[in-house]
């Protein structure tokens, strides 16, 4: 009873958590899903939006300045992946890992601006005490507009919106169309490479404006914040589609369906964390309920639907 009191206690904080991991999820979602392209840059342009974002705030900027110069910072971190994959040939994973690679370096250098002791810094704090911030976990459970979901929910929203918009337009539908069939796409003149690099800086510009806003919220940006954020975004998206993929046919509602996995994903870990287990063993929750959520539509489709019966030949020869 104690640990079930204190997980409801909890769910303002999880849903925060989800809704702000949920933005990232979507951004995985666009090169998952719709790109098809595996992008691990997610790791790297997590942490330079938290400490773009911090970096500015800091220093006195406004935080919906900062917000948008952490989109702008992850938008230069997807197109410097886009540009090794499409314009340097290196392969869509191995450029991600490039870029992340040398993203920790830039974050270390970006927390460490204005800082005249240090070259590098691995955290930069921004207390809700001496900071105007958009979001802080705070105030999670203050019933008036200082509560950080109603901003968190309209971001979110906002976001599907745009994004829903975005995907309709003719470049949205070529970028669409260069994941779904690339071959095809190039024969009906699309240029397949500037889409690639199109959707890496959509959905790195998402995936920073996550950090930024998780930078934020926890009061903090570290060097280590999107460490493990491609496996909890492929989570969500995965959980989402398990959960909700026969529902939710609606191209917007299948991106909303990312946030539902995050925050569910969330609920799971807190759940988990209730009962005992170690934070130390979250990489390895974290990997088994990946695995756990991709072996169910497996299963699901090899033991539980049910056999294509042959079809009945017409008009049999008779004697």
């Amino acid at each position: 009873m104690d640990v079930l009191l204190a997980f409801v206690n909890s769910l303002p904080n999880t849903v925060g958590q989800g809704l702000i991991w949920g933005i990232m999820a979507i951004g995985v979602y666009i090169t998952y899903r719709i790109l098809d392209v595996a992008d691990l840059t997610v790791d790297g342009s997590l942490a330079t939006g938290g400490a773009v974002c911090a970096l500015l705030i800091s220093l006195g900027a406004d935080p919906w300045l900062a917000l948008l110069a952490a989109v702008l910072a992850g938008m230069a971190a997807g197109l410097a992946t886009g540009l090794l994959h499409t314009v340097c040939g290196i392969p869509a994973i191995l450029s991600g890992i490039l870029t992340q690679l040398a993203l920790y370096s830039v974050n270390l250098r970006i927390m460490a601006v204005g800082d005249a002791k240090a070259k590098t810094k691995s955290t930069l704090a921004v207390s809700v005490d001496k900071y105007d911030l958009l979001v802080t976990s705070r105030y999670i459970r203050k019933v008036d507009l200082t509560n950080p979901l109603i901003l968190l929910a309209a971001l979110t929203v906002v976001a599907i919106a745009v994004l829903y918009w975005f995907f309709g337009t003719e470049q949205g539908s070529a970028l669409r169309a260069t994941g779904s069939n690339g071959h095809m796409a190039r024969a009906q003149g699309i240029d397949t490479n500037w889409s690639k690099v199109l959707g890496l800086v959509v959905s790195n510009a998402l995936v920073a404006m996550s950090g930024a806003l998780l930078a934020q919220y926890q009061g903090s940006a570290t060097i280590d914040m999107g460490r493990g954020a491609i496996v909890i975004g492929l989570a969500a998206v995965i959980i989402g589609e398990v959960l909700l993929g026969g529902v939710f046919i609606n191209f917007a509602l299948k991106l909303f369906s990312c946030v539902v996995g995050a925050v569910i994903y969330y609920a799971v870990i807190t759940l988990v964390l209730r009962l005992g287990l170690e934070t130390t063993d979250l990489k390895l929750l974290t990997a088994l309920v990946v695995a756990v959520f991709l072996t169910i539509p497996y299963w699901k489709g090899r033991y539980f639907s049910k056999p294509v019966r042959p079809a009945k030949k017409e008009g049999s020869a008779r004697a």
